[in-house]
């Protein structure tokens, strides 16, 4: 029987086996039939059939109408459409909308994978020097990529078949309900969370810096504390994270994406156009003995480590989008991961290149945006200062937005799968109001945070570049011994081992250097 039989007798079958003599109202626990409908904008003939019959009354139109609906169930049922492994998942902020294209993934993966955290990259090249720190950047770059390009696999390896629209999802699936809670539930939750949490002491610090800026001495009589506009900052934030879903939320991507590119070329032009500081060196700082020396080896490939973020939401994104048998939503995704990624590639180089050319061994730990304003805030404009750090807290924001996504989306999945109905809209607002709240907290509580990022990086790396290979080898099954198998499992533990190697080695700078804990006093942090 040639294929073309066998789906015609597969419809056929269905249309007996669900077609009943009176129509049966859908349960109340299941969300309206449209949601599991891809976008509007790829229209089947048979809802082309159905919009004229809709208008039609005559008791003909009713049985013609239901035959047409019946047959599109069953279209869904042998995987023509992929539809939602819960349809109450139809009800949550990830997978509300799926309307996206490559144009809204490519500005999501951009907002979300350059930001801050690029600023670093020259103190990396203080501590291991021009060669290896460019080979490092490079074989990290690369490395990423690969498990990115992953990972958009992995998000519905069977064509037809289950969606993985949250990572959290595809970790349960690979390494069981307990083990996915013990290796990936705390990365995954502090590269939402604590980015989150990051922003707010960037943007907030950006917040009253810009202000000084702007008035000078003039209006400084009674300036704000830090710890106030921290609060200005996380109430911007939870205003504008009222938009409902991710896809709503892709304009606001664009503008926090198009302000990382624009304030990361601006810093490093500004820098190379004002030439060499007086004695630059570019020599590895020495430290006094081999631990401090090791210490600071392990310290710049976790600033390294810690430029690439993003691999959290990846599933996420991809889980905006329709996908049919004909039109997989990989393809569109790629496409707007490579263009994002090669943006992304455009910025971090002459970041790091030309920050350590312009400062070398006297960039400070806080990275290239510290040094412009270390060395440069007489002979640089105070437009350009301004316009430079108000850049920074507009990325800040908006990439608030998208971090904080898979969290808003966690909470309102509680209330959906117990009450099994929509969230309404006041508890929505709740929810986000609470988690911003919450990070806020933590923002002025822990000041001294950012001093724990070597050893958070190290224990969020595998979410990046372990797990990723893992998951291929455990779904897609390649044969052992294989190039892809060998290449995965290599990298898997390639990729376990250095965060361990971090771990350790961050942990034992605190333990050498110690941690100043002061709690509760942010501006000490600055």
């Amino acid at each position: 029987m040639s294929p073309g039989n066998k789906q015609e007798t597969a419809i056929s079958e269905c249309e007996v086996q669900s077609a009943p003599p009176t129509p049966r109202p859908p349960p109340v626990s299941t969300p309206p039939s449209r949601f599991h409908s891809p976008s509007p904008a790829i229209r089947s003939p048979l809802r082309a059939m159905a919009s004229p019959l809709r208008a039609m009354a005559t008791p003909l139109a009713s049985p013609v109408r239901k035959a047409v609906a019946t047959v599109r169930e069953c279209l869904e049922e042998v995987g023509h459409i992929t539809r939602l492994a819960d349809p109450r998942d139809a009800w949550l902020p990830i997978t509300e909308s799926r309307s996206g294209n490559a144009y809204y993934a490519a500005f999501h993966n951009l907002s979300s994978g350059i930001g801050f955290q690029a600023l670093v990259l020259p103190a990396a090249f203080a501590s291991l020097g021009w060669t290896w720190a460019i080979i490092c950047l490079t074989l990290a770059f690369a490395w990423q990529l690969y498990t990115l390009w992953l990972l958009v696999r992995l998000h519905e390896p069977v064509a037809g078949g289950v969606r993985y629209s949250r990572y959290m999802h595809l970790a349960t699936t690979v390494f069981g309900e307990r083990w996915a809670k013990v290796l990936a539930l705390l990365p995954v939750m502090y590269l939402s969370a604590g980015i989150c949490t990051a922003l707010i002491i960037v943007g907030g610090g950006s917040m009253k810096m810009l202000f000084g800026i702007a008035c000078g001495e003039a209006c400084l009589a009674r300036p704000l504390t830090t710890v106030e506009w921290y609060l200005v900052f996380i109430c911007a934030a939870v205003l504008l994270s009222q938009l409902p879903n991710l896809n709503s939320i892709a304009g606001v991507s664009l503008v926090g994406a198009t302000a990382a590119v624009a304030y990361c070329t601006m810093i490093w032009v500004v820098s190379v156009a004002k030439g060499r500081v007086a004695g630059v060196s570019y020599d590895p700082v020495k430290a006094p003995n081999d631990v401090d020396a090791a210490l600071d080896i392990v310290n710049g490939l976790g600033i390294i480590a810690f430029a690439f973020r993003g691999h959290n939401v990846v599933l996420e994104i991809q889980g905006t989008m329709p996908s049919t048998m004909k039109h997989p939503s990989h393809v569109p995704m790629w496409k707007g991961v490579k263009v994002a990624y090669a943006m992304v590639a455009l910025c971090l180089y002459p970041v790091a290149i030309g920050g350590f050319w312009a400062y070398g061994n006297q960039i400070p730990s806080n990275g290239i945006l510290s040094a412009l304003y270390k060395f440069h805030s007489r002979d640089v404009s105070r437009m350009v200062l301004g316009i430079t750090t108000l850049l920074v807290i507009i990325n800040c924001l908006t990439t608030f937005q998208i971090y904080a996504m898979p969290v808003y989306d966690n909470m309102e999945a509680g209330y959906v799968r117990k009450k099994n109905r929509p969230c309404p809209w006041w508890l929505r607002s709740g929810f986000r109001a609470f988690f911003g709240a919450v990070n806020f907290l933590i923002a002025v509580a822990l000041p001294f945070l950012s001093q724990l990022a070597g050893l958070l990086g190290g224990i969020s790396l595998p979410v990046t570049l372990a797990y990723p290979c893992f998951m291929w080898v455990a779904i897609k099954k390649p044969r052992k011994g294989t190039a892809t198998w060998n290449v995965n499992w290599g990298l898997g533990i390639l990729g376990m081992s250095i965060s361990v190697v971090l771990i350790v080695g961050n942990l034992w700078g605190l333990v050498e250097k110690g941690l100043r804990v002061k709690f509760f006093k942010p501006a000490d942090s600055e």
